[in-house]
């Protein structure tokens, strides 16, 4: 499968937790929609697209369980958890409520978004090793009066932990709290139900696990909440008359949800248009199969690296899917990082969490038992 891809042939490549990497095929198909706009990009923009888009998200919502009507497209889940941040009404003494797994920028969105507002952003630290039935326990006895929203990743990135999102949003509907899920790591690593889970708002990612083009990523809104999503940027969306514009067609079978989250007129879309030739890709080789050997190939290296170390893994196997982070001993995350690289030729991030150093070891389809060996022999881990 290396072949299918457009990776460095000289480089071990056990990143795609970061930006993903997109097959050859794929790149094809949005270079296609590329060269299809600029025949005509007033047609393609102003009379197709929303078609098009809406084709291409009913694809989408089969794979994730979920309506193609209740999602949009976004450039990234970040984006989502931004819109969100900024549409959810807080007022002086609300809070959010997360866990401290959680991704820094979207951490960023949310402080900023609450002390804008008066309102409070307070993590619930989970201890490690990690149990994920102490989670739900530990962020619902959080909850107070005043908490509006929980915000919780489904994989979190630093330490790759899956957690029980259903249950956390069970759990926060049942106490009338609002549900958030970062879903950036798990389209594509994991099998998805998103109408199972019952958030209020999920977000993820193509580009990353599901190896669409880069910028490709959506958010879910139950449809209650369709009319209080605000888009980063106000334009015709808003508008209730559009002057004569002349992109008004693309108006046309557009909700507002959509109109005013997803249209802008001189935004490139053939990034999201490609999001079915990767699910297309993903089907014809047997994704499940590939999934469950890039687990084995990360349980292989987890548990050889723990060992050498005399470090204990951080959860149990079921707790990580494609992605594992591997405890190594203190030291500076950057340095070790940059030997992995210039001393190996592997690309791997180096995180830390609670004080502890991970090499967090991302396993995709087109990596080898070879990689993985690579990684182990490694002199900076030995």
């Amino acid at each position: 499968m290396r072949d299918l891809f457009l990776l460095d042939p000289d480089l071990v490549f056990l990143n795609h937790g970061s930006f993903g990497a997109c097959p050859r095929e794929v790149l094809e198909a949005q270079q296609h929609w590329q060269l299809e706009m600029e025949r005509n990009p007033v047609a393609f923009l102003g009379r197709r697209s929303a078609h098009l888009l809406a084709q291409a998200r009913a694809e989408l919502g089969v794979a994730l369980g979920a309506r193609g009507e209740h999602l949009v497209f976004v450039p990234n889940a970040t984006t989502g958890v931004n819109i969100v941040a900024r549409s959810l009404p807080l007022s002086a003494g609300d809070e959010v409520l997360a866990t401290d797994l959680e991704y820094g920028a979207c951490d960023a969105a949310w402080q900023r978004a609450c002390a804008q507002r008066g309102a409070s952003y307070r993590r619930v630290g989970i201890p490690l090793p990690y149990d994920r039935d102490e989670v739900v326990e530990r962020l619902l006895s959080a909850a107070t009066a005043r908490t509006r929203l929980i915000h919780v990743s489904h994989i979190a990135s630093t330490t790759a932990l899956t957690l029980p999102v259903a249950r956390i949003c069970a759990a926060a509907r049942e106490r009338g709290i609002a549900s958030l899920v970062d879903g950036a790591h798990a389209p594509g690593q994991i099998p998805l139900d998103i109408d199972g889970i019952g958030a209020d708002f999920y977000v993820g990612n193509c580009h990353k696990w599901l190896c669409a083009p880069k910028g490709s990523g959506f958010l879910h809104a139950r449809p209650e909440h369709h009319a209080q999503l605000d888009a980063a940027v106000i334009s015709w969306g808003y508008a209730e008359d559009t002057g004569g514009h002349s992109g008004f067609e693309a108006y046309l079978g557009r909700t507002l949800f959509e109109r005013r989250i997803q249209w802008q007129g001189t935004r490139d879309i053939s990034a999201w248009l490609s999001v079915p030739a990767a699910l297309r890709f993903q089907a014809r080789h047997d994704w499940p199969v590939v999934r469950a050997r890039c687990h084995e190939f990360a349980r292989h290296a987890l548990e050889a690296l723990a060992r050498r170390h005399g470090l204990q893994p951080i959860a149990r196997d079921d707790d990580w899917a494609q992605m594992a982070a591997i405890p190594v001993p203190p030291q500076d995350p950057e340095a070790l990082r940059v030997r992995l690289l210039d001393e190996s030729r592997i690309e791997i991030p180096v995180t830390t969490h609670a004080g502890r150093v991970f090499v967090r070891l991302s396993v995709q389809g087109y990596n080898t038992a070879e990689d993985i060996e690579r990684l182990l022999a490694a002199p900076a881990l030995r």
